[in-house]
């Protein structure tokens, strides 16, 4: 191996200020930053303060100018609704524009906040990047989300419009969105100047003039606008981080260091180039839409899929080979949940076998741990690179990944690679020492964090010190546990939550799923602790099988008691193995282990307001009744 990486990793932890003004020169500004970055006050720091330019400039004016107008921008395919189309990048800008001049007719200004509240559907991605273009700071919520979390979200952010849309589709249901809303708009304290909603064909709801507005009678008068200069450290969104409970956190990014990072990402992590099919496969309600469905391959100048669908049900599971064939896409983008579903349905992989995917190159998982054997079961289908990443809301792109652009290095099944450049990455054990390698502990990064990360926490400055910099001085706490070995490949076993403690030694649960995954039988599964008299916490599995598998429960539960008594040892003191038919997840694909761990010791829980289906709860509740893990407690 070359010393490319390392080289380039070495360049931006020693010389941050040096790599990221090089990489700045590769954005549109209207006045290049002179100060890359200001320390005066850690850790509220600030990269490229003194520059001017404007997200919606640098995703779309700047690639028509050079004369890729004709360019495809956006594939947008709906499976549920049979609805395809393509913008360019001039087609594109043209109705950007034109919203943001129905925006400022509604008297929207720079500075000021919009919910944005949609399915996926074109026009939320129009509406998100209007907003950049005449500096509002938009909020995108989840589609579908309960009243009281929309209505949190309208009070912190103190939301002068509402963009919404009469409905979103389901597999199976339709979502109506206009009595969630007209709930959150009743509830909320705060109180919206106007509603503009998009009439989806055949959907059509009864708007009350003259606060509430469709989209189409806002856009018919609406002249185009220009793009305003916003300064570098200016806030281009809030997103509220997903199962928040009381106050939410508004996770801010500034302008100037998110371009800059997100267009750098698009090379040199996922080797994606301009004019590249590229595909997202996520939501643009959580950070992976906001980064990498909009911004980033906008910023690049490639091509990017929004998808109104779901790895299976929509209608089978070929759904993502389809699309992949289809519009020739390069790389795709999507959650480990989303393969596991897809390994479930389709253990054999024969769906796959009906699609050309020659020119698929490599596929990035991120969201929640991979597992090494849906890793390794994709890469047998795909016969491509799948490379398992971490980050976080927080951060808005990678913290460690196989940086392909850069130089592809060996695959460490279980790892998500090594850190990318920009983050310096340790790991602080319980006594607040440094970890040596291979040594368990709380994973953090040092300060200053690269561009394009949070700078604070929308309105809470003390929040944001107290919750992520106050525990290890001088660092971000990210949350998660792990270790890194030898190599310097990053291993993220578990939510600092998810460690447990049995009889004194501190376990990951997820290296107990690690084992669990390798059953040929289990297709996802989830562990947690449960209260334990004698030993503190004791582990228990939850297990969903795949497809078609006819061995017997109880077969399977102690075929997986004794893989993990095995390959972990009787330390785990693992014992419980349930077969379920389902696990609680949120909508982007998170399973809910803390709500199953309060369901399992009987403690109040509060029903999360990302759940997918609720109704799920209700199964866990019984499987563990009739386990005797209730009564156990």
């Amino acid at each position: 191996m070359s010393n490319k990486f390392n080289d380039l990793y070495k360049k931006s932890i020693e010389n941050p200020e040096i790599f990221w003004q090089e990489a700045s020169k590769d954005i549109f500004w209207f006045k290049e930053p002179t100060k890359i970055l200001n320390k005066s006050n850690a850790p509220f720091y600030k990269w490229f303060e003194d520059g001017v330019t404007n997200t919606c400039y640098n995703a779309l004016d700047i690639h028509i100018e050079q004369g890729n107008g004709e360019r495809t921008a956006l594939i947008y395919d709906s499976p549920i609704t049979g609805n395809k189309s393509k913008f360019t990048y001039k087609e594109l800008k043209l109705k950007v524009s034109r919203f943001a001049g129905a925006l400022e007719n509604q008297g929207v200004k720079k500075g000021d906040r919009v919910i944005i509240y949609m399915p996926m559907i074109p026009e939320a991605v129009i509406a998100m990047l209007a907003c950049a273009r005449i500096g509002a700071i938009h909020s995108v919520v989840f589609g579908g989300f309960a009243s009281n979390e929309l209505a949190s979200r309208i009070d912190d952010s103190k939301a002068k419009v509402l963009i919404t849309a009469s409905c979103g589709f389901e597999p199976g249901r339709t979502v109506e969105y206009k009595p969630l809303v007209d709930e959150a708009v009743k509830q909320a304290t705060h109180k919206i100047d106007k509603m503009i909603l998009f009439q989806r064909p055949s959907h059509e709801v009864k708007l009350n003039a003259p606060k509430e507005v469709s989209w189409d009678e806002v856009v018919a008068d609406a002249k185009e606008i220009d793009c305003v200069e916003m300064n570098s450290n200016d806030f281009a969104y809030i997103l509220y981080t997903s199962g928040t409970t009381g106050t939410p956190k508004g996770i801010v990014r500034d302008v100037g260091g998110h371009i800059v990072a997100l267009k750098w990402t698009m090379k040199n992590i996922y080797n994606i180039n301009e004019g590249d099919i590229w595909w997202s496969a996520s939501d643009i309600g959580w950070i992976v839409g906001h980064s990498y469905i909009v911004y980033a391959p906008l910023f690049k100048g490639c091509t990017t899929v929004l998808f109104e669908g779901k790895p299976v049900g929509t209608p089978d599971a070929g759904a993502f080979w389809k699309i992949i064939s289809d519009y020739k896409v390069k790389s795709l983008f999507t959650a480990p949940t989303a393969f596991r579903a897809i390994k479930k349905e389709d253990p054999e992989g024969k769906f796959f076998s009906k699609y050309d995917l020659s020119k698929f190159e490599s596929l990035f998982l991120a969201g929640e741990r991979a597992d090494p054997d849906t890793i390794k079961w994709a890469e047998n289908l795909l016969k491509v690179p799948v490379i398992d990443h971490w980050w976080q809301t927080e951060t808005s792109w990678a913290i460690s990944s196989n940086c392909t652009g850069i130089e592809m290095m060996k695959t460490k099944y279980g790892s998500a690679c090594k850190a990318v450049p920009g983050y310096d990455v340790k790991i602080i054990k319980s006594d607040k020492t440094i970890a040596k390698p291979n040594e368990m502990g709380d994973i953090v990064v040092k300060l200053p964090l690269p561009p394009g990360t949070f700078p604070t926490l929308w309105n809470a400055d003390e929040r944001y010190k107290e919750n992520y910099m106050s525990n290890y001085e001088g660092y971000y706490q990210t949350y998660d546990a792990g270790h890194i070995d030898e190599d310097g490949y990053i291993w993220i076993m578990s939510r600092t939550d998810d460690i447990i403690n049995v009889a004194g030694h501190r376990l990951s649960t997820g290296a107990i799923e690690e084992v669990l995954s390798e059953h040929q039988s289990v297709a996802e599964c989830a562990v947690l602790g449960i209260a334990d008299k004698l030993k503190g916490q004791l582990p228990i599995g939850l297990i969903v099988l795949k497809a078609g598998v006819e061995k017997d429960n109880e077969t399977i539960s102690k075929e997986c008691i004794q893989m993990v008594r095995n390959k972990i040892g009787p330390v785990a003191a693992f014992k419980i193995a349930i077969v379920i038919k389902r696990l609680p997840k949120t909508r982007s694909g998170k399973i809910l282990r803390g709500t199953i761990r309060k369901i399992a010791d009987n403690v109040e829980y509060k029903m999360p307001p990302t759940i997918d289906d609720p109704l799920i709860l209700d199964e866990i509740k019984e499987d563990l009744i009739k386990n005797n893990i209730l009564k156990s407690v």
